[in-house]
């Protein structure tokens, strides 16, 4: 991740579960507490990577508008869609699946979509960021250790460019933050 400097900032509501966002904003210096909201994402119909990621982060911010009040704490809502070879790759079913999504990312470029809405008093931003990865081909027996060690579990794509997708990593262009989740750099600037 590109060096932030530490900031002092309004605590903000972040309205995930994720251990990656969570981690970018504290190591953003982002006072925040994690209030996870539930939205389904098997409802949303998209065509494209955008499309979905919009549409789930939407529906998160929806959610977190009926239980949360933004004047009392901003928030911030996020989502993440990973894509390859024309595919929207969403979390995997199972590790069958997990590995049929690893395998369509494997010698190829896989985009990894982010779009979060933080919403305070004062604003309401959108942002929508991609990060391109070009990997070389996934080692069989790495790829299996993974798949055994779960931690694809719960990731868009089963992609984990922060672990095990780490030594494939031949080209990037974009920022790591957006790959884990959250767009950093785009935010930053507005607290």
């Amino acid at each position: 991740m590109d060096k932030i400097a530490k900031m002092d900032s309004q605590k903000i509501r972040l309205c995930s579960q994720s251990p990656s966002r969570a981690l970018l904003l504290s190591n953003a210096g982002v006072d925040f507490i994690q209030s996870p909201v539930d939205f389904d994402e098997e409802q949303i119909l998209a065509d494209s990577p955008k499309n979905f990621v919009y549409q789930a982060t939407v529906g998160k911010y929806q959610a977190a508008l009926k239980s949360y009040d933004y004047h009392e704490l901003p928030l911030l809502c996020a989502d993440t869609v990973v894509t390859s070879q024309g595919k929207i790759l969403r979390k995997a079913a199972d590790i069958d699946d997990a590995r049929e999504i690893l395998m369509t990312q494997s010698g190829s470029i896989t985009s990894i979509v982010s779009c979060m809405i933080y919403k305070s008093r004062k604003l309401e931003l959108i942002d929508i960021s991609s990060t391109d990865y070009l990997f070389s081909d996934f080692d069989k027996d790495e790829l299996e250790a993974y798949l055994v060690s779960g931690e694809w579990k719960g990731k868009a794509g089963g992609c984990m460019v922060e672990g095990f997708c780490k030594p494939y990593i031949k080209e990037v262009k974009g920022h790591e933050s957006c790959a884990m989740g959250l767009s950093v750099e785009k935010l930053l600037p507005w607290l």
